[in-house]
């Protein structure tokens, strides 16, 4: 997750004195504002419990009022605070932080502690309302819901809550996984706007689990209800001959096999971006970008207007970062520092082994970098458990002690409606006509650095090649 205080405010509080608030953006949306005070008592917390040693360098106080220039200097250097733990493993994932900023988040946004009831959708539009508290973190919610569905316990850690929002044309954008430091409801709530919505997804990418998902009905619904909607989406790609024993096999009932002829599908489980801009392998080039199989899936549009595909395995990544910066609005002054008003430019950039001894940076200029660096993340994540001999299980965040009511009426995942037709003008990704050969690459990589692996190195193919229409 990227954190960034890009602004300041000037505010009041309740005994009418004034005070500087600064606030804190995740993912380029405000989340919270807090003052110095706030997160100076944090620090303290910090550094009481963890050492002086693990802490990053905080600003110090001040005597006197901070001219402007000053009290953006400290801004910049709280910004850093904030990025340096958030990133540190242990400090970005202690409860101490986290809880710090969803009572900052909920303080912000002024809600109330209350029962609500909040309104959580499945992969097939389906919604589960679940009551919960405004201060429930995700964590919370996500158990409301497995227990609303009657998802057993020892597989709640297979789904996640993401946010999503609808578009226009009927498709959705994927904008983030919610994260243990938020609160689903004041998340939602302050968005201010009907396109977005919480749904429930899948959070691995291994194909070998959905065995232990299909094992139980209610996992077994889930996982055929989401594979049916990417298919529709256009997600998973399906001949003609595959669209009809996928339907046939729908009208039968039979789910588990349909789950395992769409296994066999290109693009199964994997997540698709909105399209966007990248420097690969030419600047500027428009890409749809798609993420699963341990890689990052291009599919380009060169300047001259010729198609290509490649994928960069996670094994073959280095390194890669994601930044922002503030563009002004087209209808804006072309001065960084007015008051204008900005957008956020996201990046992400990632180094690459695309041979042997050569190592290249590439570039994806879009409003979902962090989500595609969540699940460049979590894809290392897998592969380093697995590695380990370990399980899903184990990459989870251990649950709360505290157990949910099953309810007298649980809601039962319906089955969505038979597959349509395939879509004619629906465009199709060329397959690659050939793949370079196999390179190793010791040593997978985190969002800020390279670790090694001990043991046998992971191996993985890189292609990107230029296919004619013979190819289709």
């Amino acid at each position: 997750m990227h954190f960034s205080i890009p602004e300041t405010e000037v505010r009041s509080d309740e005994n009418g004195s004034t005070y500087v608030a600064y606030n804190i953006h995740v993912n380029g949306v405000l989340h919270c504002r807090v003052r110095y005070s706030q997160l100076l008592g944090l620090h303290e917390q910090i550094k009481k419990e963890y050492g002086n040693n693990v802490v990053p360098a905080f600003p110090p106080k001040k005597i006197f009022t901070l001219t402007p220039a000053e009290v953006d200097q400290r801004r910049e250097q709280l910004e850093k605070y904030m990025q340096a733990v958030r990133q540190d493993p242990i400090l970005g994932s202690s409860e101490m932080f986290n809880s710090f900023l969803r009572k900052a988040q909920q303080e912000t946004q002024q809600i109330p502690t209350e029962e609500v009831q909040l309104e959580i959708y499945l992969s097939n539009g389906q919604k589960v309302k679940v009551n919960i508290l405004t201060s429930d973190q995700t964590e919370d919610v996500l158990e409301a819901v497995a227990s609303k569905l009657d998802l057993p316990d020892e597989l709640v850690g297979y789904f996640s809550l993401f946010l999503v929002q609808e578009r226009g044309d009927g498709g959705c954008t994927y904008v983030r996984k919610l994260q243990e430091f938020e609160l689903p409801y004041v998340s939602i709530t302050s968005l201010h706007s009907p396109d977005y919505r919480i749904v429930l997804r899948k959070s691995y990418w291994d194909t070998a689990y959905d065995s232990d998902v299909m094992d139980d009905s209610v996992g077994l619904n889930l996982l055929y209800a989401q594979t049916v909607s990417d298919i529709e989406r256009g997600w998973i790609l399906v001949n003609k001959e595959q669209h009809r024993q996928l339907k046939s096999l729908q009208e039968k009932g039979s789910k588990k096999e349909f789950i395992r002829l769409a296994q066999t599908l290109k693009y199964y489980g994997y997540i698709k971006f909105d399209p966007c801009i990248t420097d690969f392998p030419e600047k500027g080039c428009h890409v749809i970008v798609g993420a699963g199989n341990n890689e990052l899936n291009f599919h380009v549009k060169l300047p001259s207007d010729q198609m290509k595909e490649g994928s960069f395995k996670v094994t073959r990544m280095r390194c890669w970062r994601v930044t922002s910066s503030q563009v002004p609005v087209a209808n804006g002054t072309a001065n960084p520092s007015s008051s204008s008003k900005c957008d956020v430019k996201l990046e992400l950039a990632f180094e690459y082994l695309m041979s042997k001894d050569r190592l290249q940076w590439v570039t994806i200029t879009s409003p979902q970098a962090i989500m595609m660096s969540i699940c460049l993340q979590s894809m290392v994540d897998e592969l380093m458990v697995k590695k380990s001999g370990g399980n899903i299980k184990k990459m989870q965040k251990k649950r709360l002690n505290g157990t949910f009511q099953r309810s007298d009426s649980q809601q039962a995942v319906k089955s969505p409606p038979l597959l349509d037709s395939p879509d004619p003008s629906r465009e199709q990704v060329v397959k690659l006509s050939t793949k370079l050969s196999s390179v190793s690459l010791r040593g997978l990589s985190s969002s800020n650095s390279a670790s090694d692996i001990s043991g046998n190195d992971f191996h993985g193919n890189y292609a990107f090649e230029g296919i004619g229409d013979d190819d289709l």
